[in-house]
């Protein structure tokens, strides 16, 4: 028996029962990080149970970075980098192909997160931007309960830059303490409160699609499902990172932010620096912004226009197979890839974008239009649509 089966109220119960012997450590000006991961082990325990797959990921993944900081200090050699990568790669593909094939998936609550730890870190280790590996705090980095099962996504030498600072009192109290309360309020404010009015005066009301027989009821329903959906993943999603946000300042760790009032985007290429932050930045970071200078490097594309298209359809496109291999997951990633080529078009091709860009009344049309793009994306993402 695990934590998740009491539900998540229980669990912000134990939550807030686990920080206090951090603040005090913090205001005493002690090391937080001992008591953090200690914490974080317990906290993966009780979560998930002790499991079998788990303990074998996390030793098979530390390993594998171990041992590859070691052999790319003798070579740099492609063939072995993308080998040992495509390892890393592996226990996030079986989860994935298991979801899909079979009943019960060989994973466990948090791989994906995890999974992106590792490939960051293979990928650093051959960019030699990370040149030695720390086993303990690479265990540390990988099992920090706060981010485990939604992020955001960290970044291994931010995270141990954040270890190894030594936080005074009154910055403690002002910085971490204080900021992490009112992270974790805003959380509770959004998820349980928000999230669950929406859920339950709003889209639990909504008929599944598949028990609508009339095109104009379904195309209404479908319509408030959008808006209600959109409305519920965002208090949702956005009030649980708050709370891990809230939860990593006060043991210590500045854990980067996840949610920037994305509905008030202009452009979808706004909308994706302000949602799921440090997930689009890790597949801007890693993926969209190699295959582009890849591309120029290599000349594989007549300009940088039709390589960052590409690019951005490709990101997206493994964004939504990520999600999950299910047939609205990939057309969600190819929609959201479109809506950025279009976006990236549009602003460079129209002159009455040009003229008018600056201007108030544009602007708050281009948030309406943003905002109804964004949540049609969100409508195929739920898998509403696709319901039998």
């Amino acid at each position: 028996m695990t934590l998740v089966q009491y539900g998540d109220y229980f669990y912000l119960y134990i939550l807030v029962i686990a920080l206090i012997p951090a603040i005090i450590l913090g205001v005493l000006e002690k090391n937080i990080k001992y008591y953090g991961a200690f914490i974080s082990i317990l906290m993966i325990i009780v979560i998930m149970g002790i499991g079998k797959v788990f303990p074998v990921f996390l030793v098979g993944e530390i390993a594998l970075i171990k041992i590859y900081s070691i052999l790319r200090k003798k070579t740099n050699n492609k063939y072995l980098y993308y080998f040992v990568l495509f390892c890393s790669m592996l226990p996030l593909l079986i989860f994935k192909v298991t979801c899909l094939v079979t009943i019960r998936s060989i994973g466990f609550i948090g791989l994906s997160y995890m999974n992106f730890k590792a490939i960051q870190m293979i990928i650093e280790i051959y960019d030699e931007t990370i040149k030695e590996v720390s086993i303990l705090k690479t265990i540390y980095f990988f099992i920090f309960f706060t981010t485990l099962s939604s992020g955001p996504v960290d970044r291994s030498r931010r995270f141990e830059s954040d270890l190894n600072k030594k936080i005074g009192k009154q910055e403690y109290i002002n910085e971490y303490l204080g900021f992490g309360a009112q992270r974790i309020i805003k959380g509770i404010v959004y998820k349980f409160v928000i999230a669950n009015l929406i859920n339950s005066l709003w889209m639990s009301q909504i008929p599944e699609s598949v028990k609508i027989h009339s095109i104009s009821a379904l195309f209404v329903n479908s319509w408030s499902y959008m808006y209600a959906y959109s409305l519920y993943l965002f208090f949702d999603f956005a009030g649980y990172t708050s709370i891990a946000v809230g939860t990593s300042y006060i043991l210590g760790i500045r854990m980067p932010e996840n949610f920037n009032k994305p509905f008030l985007s202009k452009d979808m290429k706004e909308f994706w620096t302000r949602w799921h932050i440090s997930l689009s930045k890790w597949f801007g970071d890693y993926i969209y912004s190699r295959f582009v200078l890849n591309s120029m490097r290599n000349k594989r594309f007549k300009n940088r226009f039709i390589a960052s298209h590409v690019a951005q359809l490709l990101t997206m496109f493994i964004m939504g197979v990520w999600h999950g291999l299910n047939l609205f997951y990939i057309i969600y990633g190819f929609y959201q890839g479109l809506a950025l080529v279009g976006t990236d078009i549009y602003q460079r091709k129209s002159q009455f974008y040009k003229n008018h860009k600056k201007e108030k009344w544009f602007q708050y049309i281009q948030v309406v239009v943003t905002f109804h793009i964004a949540c049609f994306g969100l409508l195929i993402f739920s898998g509403y649509l696709f319901k039998k």
